[in-house]
Formats: structure tokens, C-alpha cells, sequence
């Protein structure tokens, strides 16, 4: 029992054009960070700082093929998301050494129980059950730096049974990756492993058992899920 203990395998996706898959330590996510979305959650954008909120690294999946519908839920909600994956990190790093941490990008989902996540804030609870369930955090193959460059703006998307809800730019989000990255390396020491959601834009909506989901972000990726 106490080798299997030890044995325990790292969460991990695999990576455009590479044999070695990128190992997940911690998922960080940042709430409210595009302004219109802010405003459709009920919050005031020129008043109200992005949030920040975590999910457990297990609850990395890879965004392909078919993804059970969890349970504990009547409301189940999609958020699209540019990921990025650190190669390095750090504390207190400023703005301008920011990118110098990342390796690179993916296309991520934030699932999200809508009807536990409002019980939660009608309660002044954590969230962590409506955000950091089995599988909340589908995410595509990250795709390196060295493949696509820098990424500040482009078309960010997500698509139900082929009816486009969410779109925006990426460059519409209140607080760029650099100073995602600034603002959270004041919190918490970043490492290499480190996957960090950059925020949804609006249009966020139910899906449903047998939804088709397709998403992506410009230079980034596209994926593909059906809810089983």
C-alpha cells in the first residue's frame, strides 16, 4: 500500500510536437477579467477587481471526445478560456519578466455548477464545489511558445451544437496575462507546471447531456467535446 502510495501518477497533457507530456502542478483561475462578462454575472466592472480561484490539478482532462456530464448539478455551465502553461516561476515577478515564465498556451473550459456556485455565494461559502469537481478543467493539447509566439489578442470562441455563444478578443481582457501573472506571483509562488486560466468572456450559458461543444482561440487551438 505504501509503494502504490508513492506511486501515484502526476496529472499531465500532452503537448503539440513533443513525446514528453507537460506535467500539472496547480490550476489558478481568474474570475470576472473581461468587462461584459463581469456585468452579466451581476458585478460592475469599474468597481470590482478580477477574482482569483483555484481548482485541484486532477481536475485537468484532456478536451477530446466525450466528457460525462458530472453530477451534483441542474445547471451545468461553459466558460472558455486561454490557458497558459509556465515553464518557470517565481515571486513578486513584475509585469515586464512576466512572459519569460510561460511555455505555452491551450484552450481550456471552466466547467461550472451554476446552482452550487450561487448557493455558495448566498452563503458566503468557497466555491470549490461548484468549480472544482472530476473533470472541470478540459483542456486542449498546449501548444509551446516557440510554435505560435506571444498570444495578446485573437479571437477567443466557444460554440453549442454549432451556435456560437461566446466571442470576443483577447485583448478585451481587463488584466493581460503579464499582469495575471504579476498579480498572482504577490500571492502565491509560481512554478513550472503551473496552469493558469485567463478568464471567459460573456455570452457563458447551460449545456446539457449530448451537447456538442466546440471552442478555440486564435493561434491557439480548437476543440471539440460532446457531453456524455
Amino acid at each position: 500500500m505504501i509503494s502504490s502510495l508513492f506511486d501515484l501518477p502526476r496529472p499531465t497533457l500532452p503537448i503539440i510536437g513533443e513525446t514528453v507530456a507537460f506535467p500539472v502542478r496547480r490550476i489558478y483561475c481568474i474570475g470576472r477579467n473581461y468587462a461584459a462578462h463581469t456585468r452579466e454575472m451581476g458585478g460592475d466592472p469599474a468597481i470590482q477587481a478580477p477574482i482569483f480561484f483555484m481548482k485541484p490539478a486532477d481536475a485537468v482532462t484532456l478536451a477530446a471526445g466525450a466528457l460525462p456530464f458530472p453530477g451534483d448539478t441542474m445547471d451545468l455551465h461553459h466558460e472558455v478560456e486561454l490557458v497558459a502553461a509556465l515553464g518557470s516561476g517565481g515571486r513578486n515577478i513584475e509585469p515586464a519578466d512576466a512572459m519569460s515564465t510561460v511555455y505555452g498556451y491551450g484552450v481550456g473550459i471552466d466547467l461550472t455548477k451554476r446552482d452550487r456556485q450561487a448557493e455558495a455565494k448566498a452563503a458566503g461559502q468557497p466555491w470549490d464545489r461548484a468549480k472544482g469537481f472530476d473533470r472541470s478543467a478540459p483542456v486542449s493539447e498546449i501548444r509551446p511558445l516557440a510554435r505560435c509566439g506571444p498570444v495578446h489578442s485573437g479571437r477567443i470562441w466557444l460554440a453549442v451544437n454549432g451556435e456560437t455563444r461566446q466571442s470576443a478578443d483577447l485583448s478585451t481582457m481587463i488584466w493581460d496575462l503579464p499582469n495575471i501573472i504579476a498579480k498572482l506571483s504577490a500571492i502565491w509562488t509560481l512554478a513550472a507546471g503551473d496552469l493558469i486560466f485567463t478568464g471567459t468572456p460573456e455570452g457563458v450559458g447551460r449545456i446539457l447531456p449530448g451537447d456538442r461543444i466546440t471552442a478555440g482561440v486564435d493561434e491557439v487551438g480548437r476543440i471539440e467535446l460532446i457531453l456524455s
